[in-house]
């Protein structure tokens, strides 16, 4: 079965096409970063235009990739939530005019469950696990049952991890996107030469995160280690910040994990590309820790694709009446039932 899948979740216009559930056939992608770069962070409506300017030259792009025509295309996929709002509704709108067009049957996509699925693509991992998705838009742990069904274990009270990245680079002039620059200048820097707090909630929120604290713990200590004197002192930052930004991950992931006796954890999502994370969780002796392939862990039209091979039954399909949210489920998000 070949599924042409889109996502325009963000500020990444993508298209795909995937066969049976892993087979990557074309996976392309459009970045909006220097449309991006002045504002240091995504603009909604510069990215909803730029979708709208990307998208169609992708999918013929896609279907020229993969010597395919239409007419063999079995299915349409499309993230519809959770994202910026005018960015879903380019994706949808266009999903839905090539199945008005062609008579393709429409296949939508949880943004969330498709990132869970993403190590999918490439590596087979035993139900039930545990999955992390931790990007600029989320910092969430799942409890995952079955391909696009999941349980939502903890979640941000405020800012996402990636968001916290990128108003710390932006507070150091280091540029846009900040997870990459910080991650680099990390691996500089002097362990120790600069403590942030390593805030763990409890009680009801002992599996949810904050990142607001850090962020301004980070930001307002900043001046006294830019005096005169300091040396390798943005590295330093780099590094005390990104350790106490992905410390409180593994903790709860470990702690819940002891609980649940579940001993498999994935992580995708862009910060899923930071050499510290990858190295603690890779080297874990206390789980087993899959992460995608780099090309599959931001944003992404294959990881769509794949997961919506596993809600191709009819009773999965959508029609017209498609909407979007910029929503994450709060707590639980399952397949729907069969007819």
């Amino acid at each position: 079965m070949k599924i042409l899948a889109i996502d325009t979740s963000c500020d990444d216009t993508s298209v795909a096409i995937v066969e049976n559930g892993n087979n990557v056939l074309v996976s392309l992608l459009s970045s909006q970063v220097e449309f991006h770069k002045d504002f240091q962070g995504v603009v909604p409506e510069i990215a909803a235009r730029k979708h709208l300017e990307a998208i169609f030259f992708l999918i013929d792009e896609a279907l020229n990739c993969a010597n395919i025509k239409m007419y063999s295309i079995d299915a349409i996929a499309i993230t519809n939530r959770p994202g910026l709002i005018g960015s879903l509704l380019v994706g949808v709108g266009v999903a839905k005019g090539i199945s008005f067009a062609t008579g393709k049957p429409i296949i939508a996509v949880d943004h969330i469950a498709a990132h869970i699925y993403s190590p999918h693509l490439t590596q087979n991992i035993e139900f039930p696990y545990i999955a992390s998705v931790v990007s600029g838009g989320h910092t969430i742990i799942t409890k995952v049952y079955a391909h696009g069904q999941y349980e939502v274990i903890g979640t941000t009270l405020d800012d996402a991890i990636g968001e916290s990245y990128d108003k710390v680079s932006k507070h150091l002039n280091l540029g846009y996107p900040g997870g990459p620059i910080i991650d680099k200048l990390a691996q500089s820097g002097e362990e120790g030469a600069i403590k942030y707090p390593i805030i763990l909630l409890s009680g009801a929120d002992e599996y949810n995160f904050s990142y607001s604290g850090l962020k301004t713990a980070c930001i307002y200590n900043t001046d006294k280690y830019l005096q005169k004197g300091f040396e390798k002192t943005n590295e330093n930052i780099a590094l005390g910040f990104q350790i106490s930004a992905i410390e409180p991950l593994y903790v709860k992931i470990k702690k819940y994990s002891e609980f649940s006796g579940i001993k498999n954890v994935t992580l995708s999502g862009g910060v899923a590309c930071n050499s510290y994370l990858r190295s603690l969780f890779l080297g874990s002796s206390d789980f087993k820790a899959y992460v995608p392939e780099m090309k599959y862990t931001t944003d992404n039209a294959a990881m769509v694709g794949g997961l919506a091979y596993h809600l191709k039954d009819e009773a999965q399909y959508d029609d017209f009446t498609l909407d979007c949210s910029s929503r994450v489920l709060k707590k639980q998000y399952t397949l729907k039932k069969k007819k």
